[in-house]
C-alpha cells in the first residue's frame, strides 16, 4: 500500500485507523460509577475529528463534548504506530485529569482492533482495554473497559457510536 505522500507502508498496519480520520458526530453511554457494579448509564452527545500526522505513523483526534455530565469535557487521543512491531499505542489527555494517561497497546485484525494497558483508577492498580470496531459504511464503535483482577474479568464502562461525515 502506498500513503498520499508517496510512501510504501506494504501494508503494515500504518493506515488501520484511517477510518477514523474525518469528523464525527459521538453518542455516547458511560456508567454513572466504575468499579463499583453500577448498572445505571448515562448517555449524552459529542463530537470528534481526527488527523493524520507523522507521515502516517500517528494520529491525534479531539472529543468535544459540551454536554459531559459534570460540566463540559475536551480531550485527546495521541496514537502512534510502530511499523517494527505492527502495533498501535494510544494515550490519553484531556482537560479533567490534565496529564498524559499511560497507553494502551494493540493492533488491529479483520476490522476489529483490542489495545490494553496498566493503569490506575481510584488509588488503585488496573488493566485498561479499548475496543474499537469498524462497523463499515461511516460508523465505527470503541469501548473501554477496566479489570481490577489482572484481567480474568472486565467492566465495560463506556461506549461510543461514532458516524462520520462522508469521505471525500
Amino acid at each position: 500500500m502506498t500513503t498520499s505522500d508517496g510512501n510504501d507502508t506494504g501494508g503494515d498496519g500504518r493506515r488501520d485507523f484511517d477510518f477514523h480520520m474525518r469528523p464525527a458526530r459521538i453518542r455516547n453511554q458511560r456508567l454513572v460509577r466504575r468499579m463499583e457494579q453500577c448498572t445505571e448509564w448515562q448517555e449524552f452527545g459529542a463530537t470528534g475529528e481526527a488527523y493524520l500526522v507523522v507521515g502516517g505513523l500517528g494520529n491525534i483526534d479531539y472529543f468535544h463534548c459540551p454536554d459531559f455530565p459534570g460540566g463540559p469535557l475536551e480531550g485527546m487521543s495521541v496514537r502512534s504506530f510502530d511499523p517494527s512491531t505492527r502495533l498501535w499505542s494510544i494515550y490519553w489527555l484531556d482537560d479533567r485529569v490534565c496529564q498524559l494517561q499511560p497507553p494502551v497497546v494493540g493492533r488491529f485484525e479483520g476490522g476489529r482492533a483490542e489495545f490494553v494497558g496498566d493503569d490506575t483508577f481510584a488509588g488503585k492498580p488496573i488493566r485498561c482495554r479499548y475496543v474499537w470496531t469498524v462497523l463499515g459504511g461511516d460508523s465505527a464503535s470503541w469501548e473501554q473497559a477496566f479489570s481490577g483482577d489482572g484481567g480474568l474479568t472486565w467492566e465495560t464502562n463506556w461506549r461510543m457510536r461514532f458516524d462520520y461525515a462522508p469521505a471525500d
